[in-house]
């Protein structure tokens, strides 16, 4: 067996995944987390603050004491960044910073490819069915939208309205303004162009809401329903419609101190989530779905399945 170390560097978190790969089987060593918040203080200008980078650094320093401890080598670690270094003016320079006080090699890949990724992530984890459903990861620089079915992608797209992003442009308050939920919601009208014509053309009756809010909508659920946390072997879940617009309002109207205080919340997506769950509201009234999973399984997730070699 052998192991390999997935790290996803998105906007907001770092996600780290290690496991005891054998053929195309694998078991799940260890899974962790890190707030490097890249994008924060420079995304809408294109670029990584110097901090950014330095949170960056921190963050895999701290999952390179995780690798010395399993004794992962240099060649075994796959790591992949997105929005924030893609569109970076500074992203290279980021990624040889990275490598020079990590010694990680950095791959960034472009949004189609993370849209794809996210695809098979999500595939791995759960049974996507035969009907039409809609993929949405929404990250802290992009989010995908994958429109598909358990065997076939009819459409995928990457778009830079991610939470970062649409925080700086609309949380200007907080709580958000109703005028600010509507001036957010007038935007991903505009922006979501693409998307609309897709849907027209290929109806899904689902979404599929893959990690990051979603499972903190998940845990908000579980809080609130049974008194605990989903348990932690269950990455595919069913999250009521009704349960959601509790969820909403209460985020939208709330502060951020009252937001902590909702069982299930966590400091990592207080703030990006209230934008979050009006991305979500906005597609599920403008396109007519009334039906939401969940998957715990994403990008880093799909990188596992084509290490796998199922893909395909």
């Amino acid at each position: 067996m052998i192991k390999k170390a997935i790290i996803d560097l998105g906007t907001n978190t770092f996600q780290l995944l290690i496991v005891a790969q054998e053929g195309d089987t694998f078991q799940t060593i260890h899974e962790d987390s890190y707030a490097a918040k890249i994008g924060k203080g420079g995304i809408s200008d294109g670029i990584i603050t110097e901090e950014g980078i330095q949170r960056a650094v921190k963050g895999l320093q701290y999952f390179q004491q995780i690798f010395d401890k399993e004794g992962i080598t240099p060649d075994n670690i796959l790591a992949t960044a997105t929005s924030a270094v893609r569109n970076a003016k500074n992203g290279n320079e980021f990624c040889e910073r990275i490598l020079t006080e990590t010694g990680i090699k950095i791959k960034v890949i472009s949004g189609d490819e993370e849209a794809g990724l996210i695809y098979e992530g999500v595939k791995l984890g759960m049974k996507i069915g035969s009907e039409t459903a809609m993929i949405i990861d929404i990250g802290g620089g992009s989010v995908e939208f994958i429109i598909c079915n358990e065997t076939k992608i009819f459409y995928k797209q990457s778009f830079e309205i991610g939470g970062q992003r649409l925080m700086d442009k609309f949380m200007t308050t907080d709580p958000i303004s109703p005028r600010s939920v509507q001036a957010l919601k007038n935007y991903l009208e505009d922006q979501l162009l693409p998307l609309t014509n897709a849907v027209h053309q290929y109806a899904p009756v689902c979404v599929i809401g893959s990690a990051g809010s979603f499972e903190t909508l998940i845990d908000m659920y579980f809080m609130k329903q049974f008194g605990q946390l989903p348990p932690t072997d269950q990455v595919s879940f069913e999250l009521p419609l009704a349960e959601f617009y509790d969820s909403f309002l209460k985020l939208v109207s709330q502060n951020r101190e009252q937001r902590m205080n909702i069982a299930g919340m966590i400091e990592l997506r207080v703030d990006m989530i209230v934008v979050g769950v009006c991305l979500i509201d906005f597609i599920l009234k403008r396109y007519e779905i009334n039906q939401i999973k969940v998957s715990n399984y994403a990008l880093k997730e799909g990188v596992l399945s084509r290490l796998l070699g199922r893909n395909g």
